[in-house]
């Protein structure tokens, strides 16, 4: 853990795309067994956040802890080492791949391996359907299953902390309710969570805190109670006025 006592600590990053600065001076922090958000619009940072922590990029300025460990120039196949997985925005599948063997590869890294079959099993008791369709190649698959094929290979990487990014876009209400019912499985079994939705009254009743970002910065945070009675919030996402008496 951090000096804080966080698993996952960011320490006032500035991260770039190229010459442009998309993240400015964010600090958060997650605790070992906590939900926690980035709420913010398209172009916000959200996921150069979560790219930063999986080492994708690299912050000019500040740091990044995941359980005392300074990972700020770690390459992404060492993060997942530690145990950091992302489940990337747009799912990210092998098509041409069955169920089962887009599975198996989420468990290449070494300390994986050894639990492929235990894991194999949690994810298939998770989602049945993925079980049925195990030999089915993965692009013939709804957009739903699609999604719960993307967790289960993030859970095959025997993860500690997992980074989500936007499990619900383009898809039907019905299933976005699935998807956050198996968030909240997938937590109830211990795991720690920090994920990227834009879907913002739903996610306030599943996370315990949140972060919200514009342009790049973090402008509000707290806990997901605080955050729905927030002024702001209401007017931002839920698109309610608040009248003076």
């Amino acid at each position: 853990m951090t000096a804080t006592g966080a698993m996952l600590e960011i320490r006032g990053i500035d991260v770039f795309h190229g010459t442009f600065q998309a993240v400015w001076e964010v600090s958060l922090e997650v605790r070992k067994g906590e939900m926690v958000a980035l709420i913010g619009a398209n172009t916000s940072g959200k996921t150069t956040i979560l790219d930063a922590i999986s080492g994708v990029l690299h912050p000019a300025r500040g740091s990044i802890w995941f359980e005392g460990r300074d990972i700020s120039r770690l390459p992404p196949h060492l993060i997942v080492e530690l145990g950091v997985t992302q489940v990337p925005e747009g799912r990210r599948l092998f098509p041409e791949m069955t169920v089962l063997d887009n599975l198996v590869m989420g468990s290449y890294a070494e300390h994986a391996r050894g639990k492929r079959a235990a894991n194999l099993d949690r994810v298939y008791e998770l989602f049945p359907r993925l079980k049925e369709r195990r030999r089915q190649v993965a692009k013939t698959l709804s957009g739903g299953e699609q999604q719960m094929l993307a967790l289960g290979r993030g859970l095959m990487a025997a993860p500690r902390l997992m980074l989500i990014d936007e499990m619900s876009l383009g898809l039907a209400p019905i299933v976005v309710e699935e998807m956050f019912q198996a968030l909240e499985a997938i937590r109830s079994r211990g795991m720690t969570i920090l994920f990227v939705e834009q879907n913002v009254r739903r996610t306030l009743q599943e996370a315990d805190r949140a972060y919200i970002l514009e342009a790049g910065r973090v402008v509000l945070d707290g806990s997901a109670a605080e955050l729905s009675d927030e002024e702001r919030v209401k007017k931002a996402y839920f698109g309610i006025e608040t009248c003076a008496v």
